[in-house]
């Protein structure tokens, strides 16, 4: 309902300005060039975003699905099980709502949509059995919410292959600056909630958890600014393709091991990225032909000069704020953020701050309120508590240490 108020006002707002721009400074052409780019960006997210998706999805997803059977979900699920433990301390030991938890936590790392909602909502429906009053989330069901809208994730596949559509020249540049920025964001909601749940976060085993993330984290961001930009530019790139294609081998070495048919496996995954991609085609279509006729009028140039020249008054730098519409659309839809970061790519190009910090945007956080309605809907949860709150606090705690980030790798 919210993405449905938001497309219609993309029309509205761009038809009052256009109006706005023709009457009062003379601006003949707007309505024009409005209808012109209504129609080219319907052509360009099929012809230039939605078809060369196919190959690039199909390939990503292949190797996911190779990971998959190779058991690469329940290996992360033992090592990440004594932490989650702490995390959740009102569930039984023994309960197996334990396992679905860390099954959906740990398809999320690895990018697995298709397999993490499955996981998520039956993890959230047997959260509702042990919860004592059914229509308020439970402590665990608020932790749950905010792990999941602040969505770490290992590999954001889909951020990587918009790049590598749109030219860039190294489409995993952002591999580690995102892996960063995710894990500030996670970190926040793991910690707020926390603290309103009164959770001991000085145990061990979570201290331990935190302290080593930590660690390298804050190694990786002292090693590369200590590096000039080109440097820095370099070996992030050779860094964040060795990893990717180090978890390659190893999903494939798993599957040997495993004794799956890996070729098998990578087809069946590749038929569901080819799924993915036809599916997504009318909402990118939707969604970036409102994002372009808010352009055209004017009316996204307003918004960005606004928020920049308060920025200039201050006397900070301005390059984030061509990035933002990303960041304001993230937690409301996914797809829709997803357009605004491709149109910012389009419009700045790939590899400009503006396009790669869209990208860190896109990859920091996940769509709070949509993933509130979707899992506190499904078990019939009306009083939320504080979980929006939880994962707002998260997003915007993603949204800044990506900018910080950018500012360090690309600037």
């Amino acid at each position: 309902m919210v993405l449905n108020y938001i497309w219609v006002g993309f029309f509205i707002v761009a038809f009052v300005v256009a109006i706005v721009q023709s009457l009062f400074f003379g601006d003949s052409g707007v309505f024009e060039r409005i209808m012109t780019s209504s129609f080219e960006m319907a052509e360009f997210a099929v012809m230039d975003i939605c078809l060369p998706l196919v190959g690039v999805m199909s390939l990503w997803m292949g190797f996911m699905k190779i990971g998959e059977r190779a058991g690469a979900v329940n290996f992360l699920s033992r090592i990440v099980g004594p932490f989650f433990e702490k995390l959740f301390p009102e569930i039984p030991k023994n309960h197996h709502v334990n396992g679905e938890l860390v099954m959906n936590f740990s398809a999320n790392m690895l990018g697995l949509d298709n397999a993490a909602t499955p996981m998520g909502l039956k993890a959230m429906q047997s959260l509702q059995e042990l919860n004592p009053n059914k229509e308020t989330a439970s402590n665990a069901q608020i932790m749950f919410l905010a792990l999941n809208t602040s969505s770490i994730t290992i590999i954001p596949l889909s951020v990587i292959a918009q790049r590598s559509i749109l030219g860039a020249a190294n489409p995993t540049d952002v591999f580690i600056p995102i892996l960063i920025a995710t894990f500030v964001s996670t970190l926040t909601a793991i910690l707020y909630v926390g603290i309103r749940q009164k959770l001991n976060l000085w145990n061990k085993t979570f201290l331990s958890w935190i302290g080593a993330i930590v660690a390298v984290i804050a190694g990786l961001v002292f090693w590369f600014s200590s590096m000039d930009k080109e440097t820095m530019n370099q070996v992030s790139g050779v860094l964040s393709n060795s990893l990717l294609l180090g978890i390659i081998v190893a999903f494939m070495v798993g599957g040997l091991y495993k004794k799956i048919n890996v070729y098998e496996a990578f087809i069946d995954g590749a038929k569901g990225g080819f799924e993915t991609s036809v599916k997504i085609i009318p909402y990118l279509v939707g969604m970036l032909v409102g994002i372009g006729v808010l352009r055209a009028s004017g009316a996204m140039d307003l918004l960005t000069d606004g928020i920049a020249w308060c920025f200039n008054a201050l006397h900070i730098d301005t390059q984030f704020v061509d990035a933002l519409p990303t960041a304001f659309m993230k937690p409301l839809s996914g797809s829709g953020a997803r357009a605004m970061m491709v149109e910012s790519m389009r419009e700045f190009g790939p590899d400009s701050f503006a396009g790669r910090l869209s990208c860190l945007f896109q990859g920091a956080t996940d769509t709070t309120f949509y993933i509130i309605a979707l899992y506190f809907g499904s078990v019939g949860i009306k009083k939320t508590r504080y979980a929006v709150g939880a994962g707002l606090i998260a997003d915007l705690a993603g949204i800044l240490a990506a900018i910080f980030v950018c500012y360090l790798f690309f600037n």
